[in-house]
């Protein structure tokens, strides 16, 4: 009888301690050996590969494939821009962009962006409020597979269509930039991108503890069974609800709190970073990482970002051909990615 194919954890079996505090040590240390140019890229960079963390939980281990990260990145992008672009208006009764539309006075439901805490939390609460609703929505409803990923996607398109429609409150198709403050701190200086460069490695190696723990627990274990044999789960008095629900909720906050993370870094938030094709480039990152493994997922955001980052300078138009061509690699020849891949290269005599 053949035995049925077995996915595996690569690092339930003992992922190195000493590797894992070098990784985060060398993170740390780059301040002092980057430019601020390239310090701004890897943190834009670790804020991707905060969101996805999230994709290792819900489709590596949930079996929930999203194609509309996007919408919660941008969410939590555009919540913490709302208040920058409200702290850099030096005095003036609007942002910019909205006295270029026309608007005489500031749309209600910016007015609470004014506070900082409120932005803050509304980076985790928004994509999970949202999240909660679409999910428990579509999930009770038992969508799932290939129509669960369409399905957000389409979400995804419609919160794109939602900002370039109403520009005179978004900023449109060109987005919110131009910020210059934080808490009371410049967010220009060196100061300021070593202390926010800081804050993103601590924040990504707590995502990946968590992550990490997750999967480790009673609560990764039965979503795995409820990924590979959801009806033998609903037999044994399961309820698959609550347990894929949770994971898209905290997919959904990951991905917030790399939206926000990334607007700081990259000093814009536009509905390029909240859209389908952002939304596809994230599970391209975890494919070629590996999507059963957290610290496979944040190397593979770090080596696709910086090939990028190359590739596209020297050769534009390539990099669509390359980044396809590593999708289709993975699926064909590496299923469960580069830490797989390593796994594999350790269990070998």
């Amino acid at each position: 009888m053949r035995e049925p194919a077995r996915l595996f954890v690569p690092e339930h079996g003992g992922m190195p301690r000493a590797a894992i505090l070098v990784g985060a040590g060398a993170l740390a240390l780059m301040p002092a050996v980057l430019g601020p140019y390239d310090l701004a890229l890897l943190g834009r960079f670790l804020s991707l590969a905060i969101a996805a963390l999230g994709l290792v939980l819900l489709w590596g281990h949930g079996g929930l494939l999203s194609l509309g990260q996007g919408l919660f990145f941008g969410l939590g992008g555009y919540a913490l821009a709302m208040h920058l672009k409200l702290a850099g208006t030096d005095g003036a009764a609007l942002p910019d962009f909205m006295v270029w539309s026309g608007l005489e006075r500031l749309p209600w439901w910016w007015r609470p962006f004014e506070s900082p805490v409120f932005a803050l939390a509304a980076v985790v609460v928004l994509p999970a409020l949202v999240a909660l609703l679409l999910g428990w929505s579509l999930l009770r409803r038992r969508v799932t597979g290939p129509y669960f990923a369409i399905l957000t996607q389409a979400l995804a398109l419609a919160f794109v269509t939602l900002i370039i429609g109403r520009q005179a409150v978004t900023g449109g198709f060109n987005g919110l930039t131009d910020f210059r403050t934080f808490l009371g701190v410049d967010l220009p200086t060196r100061e300021a991108r070593t202390a926010l460069h800081f804050v993103t490695v601590l924040l990504l190696l707590a995502a990946w503890l968590a992550v990490r723990h997750a999967l480790q627990s009673r609560y990764g274990l039965a979503l795995r069974a409820l990924r590979d044999g959801e009806n033998r789960m609903r037999f044994l008095g399961y309820d698959p609800l609550p347990w894929r629900l949770a994971a898209f909720v905290a997919a959904a906050v990951l991905a917030g709190v790399g939206g926000a993370l990334h607007t700081l870094h990259a000093g814009v938030i536009s509905p390029a970073q909240a859209g389908i094709i952002f939304s596809i480039e994230l599970v391209v990152l975890v494919a070629v990482g590996g999507r059963l493994s957290p610290t496979g997922a944040i190397a593979g955001a770090l080596l696709v970002n910086f090939a990028r980052d190359r590739i596209s300078s020297a050769f534009p138009d390539l990099w669509l051909y390359v980044l396809g061509g590593l999708f289709i690699l993975s699926v064909l020849v590496l299923p469960e990615g580069l830490a797989g891949l390593g796994q594999r290269l350790r269990r070998r005599p």
